[in-house]
């Protein structure tokens, strides 16, 4: 498959595009930037959207769990939003890319030339991946503070989060806290590892079956 280039099909919004979650109040620093650099269907920005967030680190039971939340929520129509960075978060992005759903990538740099991988590109020709970034175009490569800037961002675009697992003492886990504190509705999977998350994490259904 031919590489594709995001160029020409990248268009800068404003932030009243992206419609940031409800009026909840955000964490500190949590802010959208008043530029948004996006590519793919900006319409999907209208719809309920959750956000997915999972530790680089994330134990087998919660992967096999979470495996599952994934493909119930896209077989059930719903936008997610993330990075789709760590390696489970790339796991999942997969299984999303196999259904019919909007998705919405935010890397964590700027958008404009970037070579879009050939796993990714049968969903954006299809118009139904939305690629969106709140990096200036300065910002070419991937770094850690501006992963957990995209992070943040993820965080208050979404209505709600979905936190596969979150590490002890991770950078993940302390969004989610934050978050936490700001009212942000919080979803995770019912693992004996997820305890810290599950004390004020609402339960993900999950029903067993095949991808």
């Amino acid at each position: 498959m031919a590489a594709v280039i995001l160029d020409a099909e990248v268009a800068t919004i404003s932030p009243s595009d992206a419609r940031p979650a409800g009026s909840q109040r955000q964490p500190h620093g949590h802010c959208v930037p008043p530029t948004l650099w996006a590519a793919g269907p900006v319409h999907v920005l209208d719809d309920d959207k959750t956000g997915f967030l999972c530790s680089s680190q994330c134990p087998g039971g919660v992967i096999l769990k979470t495996f599952d939340a994934i493909t119930a929520m896209r077989d059930e129509g719903r936008t997610l939003i993330g990075g789709f960075h760590s390696p489970m978060e790339r796991e999942c992005l997969a299984i999303l890319l196999r259904g019919r759903q909007p998705v919405i990538w935010v890397p964590a740099r700027n958008i404009v030339g970037m070579r879009l991988k050939p796993e990714l590109q049968p969903a954006f020709a299809a118009g139904r991946l939305l690629i969106l970034s709140p990096f200036e175009p300065k910002h070419k490569r991937i770094t850690v503070a501006l992963a957990d800037a995209r992070n943040r961002f993820v965080g208050a675009l979404a209505d709600r989060v979905f936190v596969a697992h979150a590490a002890p003492a991770s950078r993940t886990l302390a969004l989610v806290l934050a978050l936490r504190d700001c009212g942000k509705p919080l979803l995770t999977v019912d693992d004996p590892a997820n305890e810290p998350l599950l004390g004020f994490a609402a339960k993900v259904q999950v029903r067993e079956g095949k991808d």
